[in-house]
């Protein structure tokens, strides 16, 4: 449907370029447009507000996902201008804000996949857990408890309005700030799990994951590698790990989580590590 919509506006070529880079959020749609078709814009934000009718705004990602906030500049390009949204996914409901914290649809296998590895019982540090995605799928599926970091104070605020939307199996506590400064002061030796879901600054907050970690407990590291063989990625993300960890280490699995541009993927590596 969106792309006889689209037939008069684009050639079929760039019309799978433009579904295949867009996002639907709730009721928003983020778009990211190539260089060639922004004179097209208005009309593209127009055609996919009439098109998906349970949306009210079509945004056009202007930035890239960047600084410490881990936010995007976003144009307004048809309906309201509104930024917060309704987000569901796997029985749980989010407040989103697509401008003003991080968030990723893109992920929701992943977050899947690590609620399924969490025991109960377990402690979890998430160390930049946005507005609370991972903690609260894990603490609705497990009775564990997560430590939810994050140094962007929206997100951390969304973060505590979410743990509210939801009936939760475990306990969540939103802590602002930074994520080393937090484990050197609170939670040395806290965590049976960790998970770093930032993998463009993983190498930097290694060591803040391995103290908070107890001895025996597991890491989850991602990383973005550059692969001229898609099934190479896990294996050379397993390597760099291997090249910057100070710590005894056992590669429990590693995988890639999703695409990220030509030969280019974020991934994740699961260790146990020995103090």
């Amino acid at each position: 449907m969106l792309k006889k919509a689209l037939e008069n506006i684009l050639t079929e070529n760039e019309s799978d370029e433009l579904i295949s880079a867009f996002d639907q959020i709730g009721e928003i749609i983020i778009v990211r447009i190539p260089d060639s078709l922004l004179s097209k814009k208005e009309i593209i934000g127009k055609t996919l507000l009439d098109e998906v009718k349970i949306v009210r705004s079509v945004f056009y990602q202007a930035s890239a996902v960047e600084g410490e906030f881990r936010t995007r500049s976003l144009e307004i390009l048809a309906g309201e201008d509104n930024t917060e949204t309704e987000y569901r996914e796997f029985g749980c409901r989010f407040t989103v804000d697509v401008k003003n914290a991080f968030f990723s649809p893109r992920l929701s296998t992943e977050r899947e996949r690590i609620a399924n590895l969490i025991q109960n019982g377990e402690v979890m540090t998430n160390m930049f857990a946005g507005i609370g995605m991972f903690s609260i799928t894990a603490a609705k599926k497990k009775k564990c408890t997560v430590y939810s970091l994050d140094i962007n104070p929206v997100a951390s605020k969304l973060c505590e309005i979410n743990i509210g939307l939801n009936k939760l199996a475990g306990n969540i506590i939103s802590i602002n700030g930074d994520a080393s400064e937090i484990i050197k002061e609170q939670l040395v030796n806290k965590s049976d799990r960790t998970l770093m879901v930032l993998p463009e600054r993983s190498d930097e907050f290694l060591e803040s994951a391995i103290n908070t970690t107890k001895d025996g407990g597991i890491i989850h590291y991602y990383s973005h590698i550059h692969a001229d063989k898609k099934t190479d990625a896990g294996k050379l993300s397993e390597e760099h790990y291997l090249k910057v960890t100070p710590v005894k280490s056992e590669i429990l699995n590693s995988k890639i989580v999703r695409a990220v541009g030509p030969r280019f993927y974020q991934t994740v590596v699961d260790i146990k590590i020995s103090k």
